[in-house]
């Protein structure tokens, strides 16, 4: 007999009113717990707490300081940019479909439309040689900490000034990456310094990459960027805030756990994989998404241009048939570096070169608001000591 405590899927769904789609999103982002049901370990059940939880959430009149607690997290809008936006299950830059801008722009273009600028590209100042080291991720901190230790604030500087810092900052984090400067657009440069060549079918898989990952509105390290820039920083400080909280795991490093994740599988087949994470109560890495209950289309427009590896893709339709989810763009990302063969650390240094595209802008627009970034704290500790005056 199942336990009150755990509910079948049905019923879990009937209670949120929302698609399985949206269920096994709440899955995958460690908001609901779920186990294998021990009369039938083909079927999954659901902890009841959590879901009367969210079901109170969805109905319940909440507080401002509610409110204000729940935004942090994948909750209400908190600022107003007019850079990026999802909706309708698509990402756009300034109201322009990200999927179509990846048919044919370039990352240096889009960076420009992010920023809000047109016309021609702006001509660059001279850039030093990048750090010496044989790690690129190293190399990338090194390059925007020079930068930071030295450029002047960005705060009451001519805008076109900005913008042309704006470039030249980009192409030395992309300098960074490649271990050399190089000139032309930064998707051959890449894709040289990994030994594909200029112009080819790789290379132009890594325009699309960048294209598509450089901004997805206000995430981690786009707000990041925004409080240092809401201070007046410099352009690079702010990036290199971005950087530093791109490097975490639920963040530019959740590639590592997508590979994590697809060497468990190659040991045990997917899906025991599957089960084991699922039974555990573990997140299936690279699947699902809060922001696209259906399918990311980022990592849909991706995995239309490449072959994933046999061992990949098996993975990919087993999720789809056990829990439901579709890739993400984590899987995508990881999936078209091993096709290409790149080195091991490629997924974040290319997700670190486009989103820099979007941590520039962000700055940018921050920096023409007249306060910085600044909320109150709900405090929980001791209560304070009052001492008696006189």
């Amino acid at each position: 007999m199942t336990s009150p405590d755990w509910i079948a899927a049905e019923e879990a769904r009937d209670r949120l009113g929302v698609r399985p789609q949206t269920l096994y999103a709440y899955v995958s982002r460690g908001r609901v717990q779920v186990r294998a049901d021990p009369g039938d370990p083909r079927r999954s059940l659901y902890r009841a707490a959590d879901i009367a939880a969210l079901a109170l959430r969805k109905t319940r009149s909440r507080k401002v300081s509610d409110v204000a607690a729940g935004a942090i997290a994948w909750g209400e809008p908190v600022l107003a940019s007019e850079i990026t936006t999802v909706a309708g299950e698509r990402l756009f830059y300034r109201g322009r479909d990200a999927i179509r801008l990846a048919e044919s722009e370039t990352l240096e273009s889009v960076a420009r439309l992010l920023r809000g600028g047109h016309g021609a590209a702006l001509k660059r100042t001279e850039r030093p040689a990048p750090p010496q080291h044989p790690d690129m991720r190293t190399r990338a901190y090194l390059a925007l900490a020079a930068r930071a230790g030295s450029d002047p604030p960005a705060r009451g500087r001519n805008a076109l000034v900005l913008a042309v810092e704006a470039a030249t900052l980009l192409d030395v984090l992309a300098d960074a990456v490649a271990g050399e400067v190089g000139g032309g657009a930064i998707h051959n440069r890449l894709s040289l310094a990994w030994g594909l060549g200029p112009g080819g079918p790789g290379a132009d898989l890594i325009r699309r990459i960048l294209v598509l990952v450089a901004d997805h509105e206000l995430n981690p390290s786009a707000f990041a960027a925004r409080v240092a820039a809401s201070t007046g920083a410099s352009l690079s400080a702010s990036a290199l805030a971005g950087l530093a909280t791109l490097s975490g795991p639920r963040h530019g490093g959740a590639t590592a756990a997508v590979r994590t994740f697809a060497a468990e599988a190659a040991q045990l087949g997917p899906r025991q994989a599957i089960a084991n994470r699922l039974v555990e109560d573990r997140v299936l890495p690279g699947f699902g998404h809060m922001l696209y209950p259906e399918h990311d289309p980022r990592a849909a427009a991706l995995l239309e241009r490449f072959t994933p590896p046999p061992e990949l893709q098996a993975l990919r339709q087993a999720v789809l048939a056990v829990a439901g989810l579709a890739p993400n763009v984590d899987f995508a990302l990881m999936a078209a570096c091993e096709a290409l063969r790149l080195p091991p650390d490629a997924p974040f240094a290319l997700f670190s070169v486009a989103r820099c595209a979007g941590w520039i802008a962000h700055a940018i627009e921050q920096g023409q608001a007249d306060t910085p970034i600044r909320p109150r704290a709900r405090y929980v500790g001791p209560e304070p000591e009052f001492i008696p005056p006189g």
